[in-house]
């Protein structure tokens, strides 16, 4: 098999999660920096990460990185990179750009400039005239930093959080691969109830449930790059064959409410979806209605953020509920996502930690109230750790 440099790109801020993911997976020599993790692989290792990784963006193939300050210099490093070891002859290309902090500002004439020298390229290795562009896709990036050009080939297509088992999510939905990293970040198990009572379309509930199976979240879904000569069927077929294997029945339920009771419908149909319809309580019930006699709870929820004009003193009140039903919770922890920015005063209570996070272009804070542990896994320094 051919060894490729691998790229996982991920949201600001989720790096070490996705290196976490990647180390877990048997990756050890990786490269962080911000917004991705570089690492090794073949051709098994392109499915195994689209298939396994749970916060990531996408997975990048790296074809080459060089210094480009004028469009002379960004041709020839295009046209001097082997691209047939990359594209079929028939490959349909997609080029895209990005440019930041770079004389090479104009980011449609870069990715012209690309097309036309990897055109170049493929005509001098193949010799024809014109390439029919009837094959698979190929979206190939130029992406220019501080001068440096980085080509990259997608081998994703729809970004990893989309798992497939979502249809409708309402209106500003927290993303898949963010609602994973919550749970991740939350250090829950499936050995401690979990909590989201304001679970809009699921999600939250249902990342934490495939994490509870140890189910692979792209299991259900397809990738760009398995329409690719270079990846064969039977590798795709044998990585998802391998995560079906791994995916246990422990006993644990996830509950999950919210007060409109077409919205929890909606969930419950998007939990059947993702096969873990079994794992997860839904209810119709609002915040004021909660309670709960059982320790050690873990309560993970993204509420609303009062953006929308009329909403503001709805969601100030909201808060307020919060803070008054969960400080009857003893022993319990909370991981609250919101870009409210005076929602630890509504809430009444500082949170012991909090980091910045990004819901699409919203930036957030995931504030972290830690509560005790089961007593069995009060041990070392995860002790006082929700």
């Amino acid at each position: 098999m051919a060894q490729y440099t691998l790229v996982a790109t991920c949201s600001f801020g989720l790096e070490s999660l996705v290196a976490r993911e990647l180390r877990s997976l048997g990756y050890d020599e990786l490269s962080v920096e911000n917004g991705k993790v570089t690492f090794n692989g073949n051709e098994r290792d392109i499915a195994r990460t689209n298939i396994w990784l749970r916060t990531a963006d996408r997975i990048l193939i790296k074809v080459r990185a060089f210094k480009a300050t004028d469009f002379e210099e960004l041709f020839q490093g295009t046209l001097d990179t082997g691209w047939e070891g990359f594209l079929p002859i028939d490959a349909k290309m997609h080029v895209i750009g990005k440019s930041v902090r770079s004389t090479l500002s104009s980011v449609k004439d870069c990715q012209s400039i690309v097309k036309k020298a990897i055109v170049q390229a493929m005509r001098r290795r193949h010799h024809v005239a014109r390439f029919p562009e009837t094959g698979p896709l190929y979206k190939v990036e130029v992406g220019l930093l501080k001068d440096v050009a980085t080509l990259t080939i997608d081998t994703t297509g729809n970004g990893l959080h989309k798992r497939g088992y979502r249809e409708e999510s309402g209106e500003a939905p927290l993303r898949e691969n963010l609602a994973a990293a919550l749970v991740m970040l939350s250090r829950w198990t499936p050995d401690r109830v979990l909590v989201d009572p304001l679970c809009g379309a699921g999600t939250l509930a249902i990342e934490a449930a495939l994490i509870g199976r140890n189910m692979a979240p792209g299991l259900l879904r397809t990738f760009v790059s398995e329409k690719w000569g270079q990846i064969p069927g039977d590798i795709w077929r044998s990585v998802r064959e391998d995560a079906a294997a791994r995916i246990n029945e422990t006993s644990f339920r996830v509950l999950a409410s919210d007060r409109d009771g077409k919205v929890v419908k909606k969930a419950r149909e998007n939990a059947l979806r993702a096969g873990v319809g079994d794992f997860i309580g839904f209810q119709k019930l609002p915040i004021e209605g909660f309670t709960s006699s059982r320790k050690y709870g873990c309560v993970i929820s993204n509420p609303p953020y009062g953006e929308r004009m009329g909403e503001a003193k709805e969601v100030e009140d909201l808060y307020r509920s919060m803070g008054r039903v969960f400080s009857k919770l003893d022993q319990w922890s909370f991981f609250i996502l919101t870009a409210h920015p005076r929602f630890e005063t509504l809430f009444g209570r500082k949170a012991d930690k909090n980091r910045k996070l990004y819901n699409g272009n919203i930036r957030c804070y995931f504030y972290e109230y830690f509560g005790q542990l089961p007593p069995h896994r009060i041990t070392g320094r995860m002790e006082s750790r929700g």
